[in-house]
């Protein structure tokens, strides 16, 4: 049984363009305009900013607005962090800054498709993945096309079992292009998912025909080099047990197969596409039509734009073509950046969601023209990522010590330790509304020396926030008695045992001796910079069972404590797990 490619060049727009490099696609972004307080420091807008990835690039002088970019799946997050905070005057979505991800490759007003399917919103979402591989099981690839230049890996050639995957034919080529060609390079076309890579397998010979065993080897080929997207671009009206199980393998391997449903004009199914776990692929026109020559019946799962779709053709030209050959790679592009968005989502949820997510043209529901409907981008990309979850839970955050009341005098440790249903990404101390310090992590201790401080009562805030910057406040009142403190002597603190460089067992035994010209009221033990344990005596004796510390360098550290609050540290002894 010969299979035959679905789908025929006809006007050729170019033969030959010229480029002085490819770019790189460039991740898509939203802006957003923020206007902040006088009362907030640039360095806290700026740390705001960064903890999603977001940047200012310019600013509204007059208005004292600052034009933000923000990658486009933090800014719900951001905007939102933003809006709550005291800080910011107001926040709000840059609403004419809506077009990021378009192409200016010169033909790319010529593909009417990628409005269609609303691939620039898409886009806005995700432009694909370079982890994530699309193979094309066709007549091989040209790698060397100008507009697919860096995107081909490494194929092999079923027809001739070699590992040359070259396309003698030119129909896998235009088909790659649609699904995955380069994109704002300044060169001919875009491909839907400009951003994943092509896996080329050749079982289209230069007559564009191939048999049922190379067409198989293919599919378990790819599937068993981590493609989860394959295209079948051909087809025929014969089925075998073959063909049939060699794309239930690549299904359990978690592939997406997706098949053109057949350019004969009639309701007789085509093969590969009316086989299980395939998605059937018919073909639309610029008016959501049916082109005369496309395929329809109960084996029909979507549409996609297949009528003058401009590809790639020869060594570097371009051409529009016809066929559900074009259809599908529409529609394979379209799930490449569904699995791009969502790695982790199964096969089935992403034919579900494909197929639960476009535009339902024809008559109302499923038909056998254009099945679920037409693809959309957009939708299904969406969908495929899911609601953007914002944490609007804040930390809770602790002091302590000193205690709430207490009379402190000269330096004075004060220890702080933040908790959040995510993490805790930074904890500040404010001593009557000062900043006295910051940590980027979810405890710290400070000192503050209270020598330049009026005697009598002040306020020690501590404030954790987590990464969508919520935070979380506390305060204590506590006492200053410089005067009558006469103890100005820290304590000191060595960790006798282990000493440095021991490597530990599944427990170990860290022993503190301190000492102080009065009396140490308490030792503790950081472990890599986080309290461990703490002990009222002078010498104590901490154990900390390490089965199941990660391997590798770990720090040990103590710090002794006075009545008077003087504090002492010992030197940081490095163990090794």
């Amino acid at each position: 049984m010969y299979m035959n490619y679905t789908g025929a060049r006809s006007t050729l727009l170019a033969t030959l363009l010229c480029t002085v490099g490819v770019q790189a696609a460039p991740q898509a972004r939203i802006q957003l305009l923020v206007k902040p307080k006088a009362s907030m420091p640039e360095a806290a807008l700026h740390a705001l900013l960064h903890a999603s990835g977001g940047q200012e690039d310019s600013t509204i002088p007059a208005l004292d607005v600052r034009v933000i970019t923000v990658p486009a799946v933090a800014a719900a997050k951001l905007l939102e962090a933003l809006q709550r905070n005291a800080d910011i005057e107001y926040a709000e979505a840059d609403q004419v800054a809506h077009a990021f991800a378009t192409s200016n490759d010169p033909y790319a007003a010529n593909q009417w498709y990628l409005s269609k399917i609303e691939a620039s919103q898409a886009w806005d979402i995700t432009t694909g993945s370079t982890a994530l591989t699309v193979a094309v099981i066709d007549s091989g690839v040209l790698a060397s096309h100008p507009d697919l230049q860096g995107k081909v890996l490494a194929g092999y050639d079923f027809v001739n079992n070699d590992a040359d995957a070259t396309d003698d034919n030119g129909h896998g080529t235009a088909v790659a292009g649609v699904c995955a060609a380069s994109s704002n390079n300044l060169l001919g076309v875009t491909g839907v998912a400009w951003s994943n890579p092509i896996l080329p397998v050749k079982v289209l010979g230069a007559d564009g025909s191939g048999n049922h065993s190379g067409i198989a080897n293919g599919i378990t080929w790819a599937a068993d080099r981590g493609a989860r997207v394959i295209n079948l671009s051909l087809g025929g009206t014969t089925t075998s047990t073959t063909l049939q199980n060699a794309i239930n393998y690549a299904w359990s391997k978690g592939a997406v197969i997706i098949a053109a449903a057949g350019n004969n004009g009639n309701n007789v199914p085509s093969y590969p596409a009316a086989c299980q776990n395939v998605i059937a692929v018919s073909a639309t026109d610029l008016s959501d039509g049916r082109p005369t020559w496309s395929n329809y019946g109960s084996y029909v799962d979507i549409s996609a734009p297949g009528a003058d779709i401009v590809t790639l053709s020869g060594a570097d030209g371009y051409a529009s073509w016809n066929g559900t050959s074009f259809s599908c790679p529409v529609a394979s592009g379209v799930v490449a950046l569904m699995r791009s968005v969502n790695p982790q989502l199964s096969n089935q949820s992403i034919v579900n969601l494909l197929l639960a997510n476009n535009d339902d043209i024809g008559t109302a529901g499923y038909d056998e023209y254009f099945g679920q409907g037409r693809v959309n981008a957009r939708r299904a990309v969406a969908a495929a990522r899911g609601p953007l979850v914002v944490d609007s839970t804040a930390p809770v955050v602790a002091i302590g010590s000193p205690a709430s009341g207490a009379t402190v005098a000269g330096t004075v440790a004060v220890s702080l330790s933040g908790t959040d249903n995510v993490a805790v990404t930074r904890v500040e101390l404010y001593v009557d509304g000062v900043l006295l310090g910051q940590s980027d992590s979810s405890s710290a201790t400070f000192s503050w020396n209270t020598a330049n401080t009026t005697d009598g009562p002040h306020v020690l805030e501590a404030r954790a926030y987590d990464s969508a910057n919520n935070a979380g406040t506390t305060s204590i009142s506590v006492s200053v008695r410089n005067s009558v403190v006469a103890d100005t002597i820290a304590p000191t603190a060595t960790i006798t045992s282990p000493g440095e460089g021991t490597t530990l067992a599944k427990s170990a035994k860290i022993t503190v001796v301190s000492s102080d010209n009065v009396k140490v009221t308490r030792v503790e033990l950081y472990i890599d910079g986080t309290l461990f344990s703490s002990s009222t005596s002078a010498t104590p004796t901490f154990t900390w069972n390490t089965s199941r510390v990660a391997k590798g360098n770990h720090t040990l550290q103590a710090y002794a404590f006075d009545a008077a609050g003087n504090i002492g540290g010992s030197y940081t002894v490095t163990v090794r797990k």
